[in-house]
């Protein structure tokens, strides 16, 4: 079997994190090695190359063509766009850590770039290759428990940065919390609940002083199908009690998703509200288990098979583009103290047809 040689551009905290252990499993099932690692600070890209026994180690990525076939870009995200368009035109395939770029024309031309090159342009949404996800969108669909009709994702942790470091600013990021992080979100909804109609978002710096864009967010969004759906993140808390969950209201029944338990959640049976009290007839029962965290395994898998196997990514640059608009048109209604007008945004919509959205926190700097 053919092997991949993949080359990892920035070893900081997503890739030791999140990364090691996906890289590791393509390794250990013979479709990958790991041939190049880069990075600004050369001690970490010599750790990483340690760890996956790679022998080339740069802190220039120019130097990394003819060495790899692919890479995985993990860099500040107002370097994606440089980084991308560059092993794009060396003819190395790309699979870019979220978002895709901090600007619309940056995206179209990585876009544009990637289809006259004829390589993969794969962006890096995990929760898009779980099976979790699969699952949740068969029973809405199938309407297993009834009508869907609110959806809310919680993501509560404390993400303390160094003020001044390319994540606290809003030209490093590309805005604030809901764009850095919420874009997951935005692109699992739209996935699972279909084309969205208006949204509001307010987001503040109380809590986290060191961000320059928000480190809280909330955001809610309705769908042309009436669903009512609800995000709400922070990088500031100090505790929690909901940590990463998602809940989903059907009219006969709601599912819990937990996800640092890995578990879903049918509750059903549920009597008239009880105010403190639990209804003597409501049941609760773990339907699904998982892998809990931050699991990347399924999604570098899916990047290989799109290397080896000719397979499409299920979240396709011109869809991430659609989120990250979502997105953009929410901050501008915010600053203007709007509604957003959000259609026209869905992943299936044309998405050549959306006039252009700006980057409200780029363009001000």
């Amino acid at each position: 079997m053919k092997k991949v040689r993949l080359g990892v551009v920035g070893c900081g905290g997503i890739v030791s994190g999140a990364h090691i252990k996906a890289i590791n499993a393509q390794i250990e099932a013979g479709r990958v090695e790991v041939t190049a690692t880069c990075d600004i600070v050369i001690d970490r890209a010599k750790h990483a190359a340690e760890v996956w026994n790679c022998d080339f180690v740069t802190d220039n990525w120019e130097e990394m063509v003819g060495k790899v076939d692919a890479v995985l870009i993990a860099l500040p995200h107002d370097l994606h766009y440089v980084s991308g368009k560059f092993f794009l035109e060396n003819g190395v395939d790309v699979m870019m850590e979220k978002p895709l770029a901090n600007t619309e024309p940056e995206i179209i031309d990585l876009i544009e770039t990637s289809h006259r090159v004829n390589k993969v342009l794969f962006i890096g949404y995990p929760w898009r290759y779980r099976e979790i996800t699969f699952m949740l969108k068969k029973i809405i669909e199938e309407e297993k428990y009834g009508k869907l009709f609110q959806c809310s994702m919680w993501t509560e942790q404390l993400t303390m940065l160094q003020k001044g470091g390319w994540g606290t600013t809003k030209k490093g990021l590309g805005g604030g919390q809901f764009f850095s992080h919420g874009c997951h979100y935005i692109d699992l909804l739209l996935y699972l609940l279909g084309e969205p109609e208006y949204g509001i978002h307010f987001g503040n710096t109380l809590g986290t002083p060191w961000m320059e864009g928000e480190g809280t967010s909330q955001a809610m969004i309705q769908f042309k199908n009436g669903v009512l759906a609800y995000h709400g993140g922070t990088w500031g808390a100090r505790g929690t009690r909901l940590g990463y969950a998602f809940h989903f209201h059907f009219d006969k029944a709601m599912l819990e998703y937990d996800s640092f338990q890995g578990k879903l959640i049918l509750h059903t049976d549920l009597s008239d509200h009880i105010p403190g009290g639990k209804g003597a007839n409501e049941k609760s029962e773990v339907i699904y288990e998982c892998v809990s965290g931050k699991n990347a395994v399924p999604e570098m898998e899916a990047f290989i098979d799109c290397l080896l196997e000719g397979k499409q990514p299920l979240t396709t640059p011109e869809q991430s583009l659609q989120g990250l608009r979502v997105i953009w048109r929410m901050y501008e209604a915010e600053r203007d103290k709007k509604i957003a007008d959000l259609t026209g945004l869905g992943l299936e919509n044309d998405w050549k047809a959306v006039k252009p959205v700006e980057n409200p926190y780029w363009e001000s700097l």
